[in-house]
């Protein structure tokens, strides 16, 4: 029996119709309108106004109008205020405090309150779905008790909050179907405390967060080491959270996912993104919770079990952080404003605010992840479907045990299990997303159970 050429030609134009017409679009392309958006003015402005604060020391005088830590968290709020009414009373300014008695800190030696000030872009469908933005408020000198001397803290860290601001102005313009919450937390250079209160508020109110990307310097580009870069920066994860049970203890040991918790999946998120939207810029992912002996304000989210990162510049200074202002031996010291490369904060506000509005976008994750095919030729992965009309299917990521990134993918439609044909359980990791219409995935989650005796096939 003969087919006519035209005969075969219109069923493969079906079958790639059939296969292909649920499929989401690869990119969003309202992610370069908000690259676009982010202005290096602005967030050069925002760091002079704060570094002309003289002191954001939390021990610095809090009822001056125009110096101290009192009028930097004032000016924040202000400047959070005009930001909501230039869209309609869109975002929900706050102050959130807490009290550091005298004796729980050897940097705070008597009570004082410590103030975040945040602005809630409140979601439209998951009101109490949460991702984070977070920059810090607060600065020091050499001296972490002296709160009186000059003390810019240009980079760090009003480089993070002129971030934190900016991205706020950008994102306040779209809508989203989760809340966005963009904070200036105090008191990290005395001991974490603006993230510590804020932690606790969310697991008290069962807050559901997706994520917290915490930027703590983010504008230098001349490193201690003499390199000169602002074509990569560095995303800090743990790998998994901190107290980790019994059964994920014996799930990492026998089917891996050791460096596979719910941080580490954020910061693939951050690299993903920027590859796929940014132009000449590239995120290191470190496998640290943050740099060595060191802390960020991710670390108060991560130990009361939220996924959180630390976003920051690849190369440090160290003549620039932490320092009194001085000059010695000819080298320089102090973290003024000739420090910070303005264009180059303004690429890791781009990608802040990229990642926070796909992680807005995207639906809920997929719950209840499952794998199976020990002994087979494939490999089988069940989840639990969510009831989101959003969500417009599911897309399935493997990589290579030894890769950090996801590399393999393939989207399988709006279904609730799929098997892998001819790929090899033992040979590679795996993981599942949820995917809006728009191609808004997301953070992948990785299986954590073997799917039932009874229901595989």
């Amino acid at each position: 029996m003969k087919i006519s050429l035209l005969f075969i030609c219109f069923l493969m134009t079906c079958s790639f119709y059939v296969l292909g017409q649920d499929r989401p679009p690869s990119k969003n392309m309202d992610m370069y309108r908000i690259i676009d958006q982010v202005n290096p003015d602005h967030i050069e402005q925002d760091i002079r106004t704060l570094v002309n604060f003289g002191t954001r020391h939390t021990l610095s005088d809090t009822s001056s109008a125009t110096e101290g830590i009192g009028a930097a968290r004032r000016w924040i709020y202000a400047e959070f205020e005009s930001i909501s009414n230039d869209c309609n009373s869109c975002l929900e300014v706050t102050y959130h405090s807490g009290i550091v008695e005298p004796g729980e800190s050897r940097r705070i030696p008597e009570r004082t309150k410590i103030v975040n000030v945040l602005a809630i872009k409140r979601g439209s469908v998951y009101p109490n779905r949460y991702v984070i933005m977070s920059g810090d408020i607060d600065s020091r000198v050499s001296d972490p008790l002296n709160a009186s001397s000059e003390n810019p803290g240009a980079n760090d860290n009003a480089s993070g909050m002129a971030g934190v601001l900016e991205a706020a102005r950008v994102l306040s313009k779209y809508d989203f179907p989760t809340s966005i919450i963009f904070v200036g937390l105090s008191g990290e250079e005395q001991g974490l405390f603006g993230g510590k209160f804020l932690a606790e508020t969310a697991k008290q109110e069962n807050w559901d967060i997706v994520a917290v990307l915490n930027n703590d310097m983010i504008g230098n580009i001349h490193g201690i080491d003499g390199v000169i870069d602002n074509t990569t920066f560095r995303v800090f994860s743990e790998a998994m959270p901190p107290k980790p049970s019994e059964q994920e203890l014996i799930w990492n040991r026998f089917y891996g996912g050791e460096v596979d918790g719910p941080s580490r999946q954020i910061a693939r998120y951050v690299h993903k993104m920027t590859a796929d939207y940014m132009t000449n810029l590239r995120a290191i992912m470190i496998y640290r919770l943050d740099r060595f002996g060191r802390g960020g304000h991710h670390k108060p989210f991560n130990d009361a079990g939220f996924p959180g990162v630390r976003i920051m510049e690849t190369h440090e200074n160290y003549n620039r952080q932490h320092q009194d202002i001085r000059t010695e031996d000819g080298i320089e010291y102090g973290d003024v404003i000739e420090g910070v490369d303005f264009e180059y904060a303004a690429k890791l506000t781009a990608v802040n605010a990229i990642c926070l509005a796909g992680l807005a976008w995207a639906p809920p994750a997929p719950e209840e992840v499952m794998i199976g095919g020990a002994v087979k030729p494939s490999t089988r992965l069940k989840w639990k479907k969510s009831m989101d009309p959003a969500i417009k299917g599911y897309k399935i990521y493997w990589r290579d045990t030894t890769s950090p990134t996801w590399d393999y993918s393939r989207w399988v439609g709006n279904v609730d299990e799929y098997t892998l044909e001819n790929i090899v359980i033992d040979n590679y990791l795996f993981g599942v997303v949820a995917v809006n219409e728009n191609g808004d995935e997301s953070p992948v989650v990785y299986p954590k159970t073997l799917i039932p005796r009874g229901l595989r096939k």
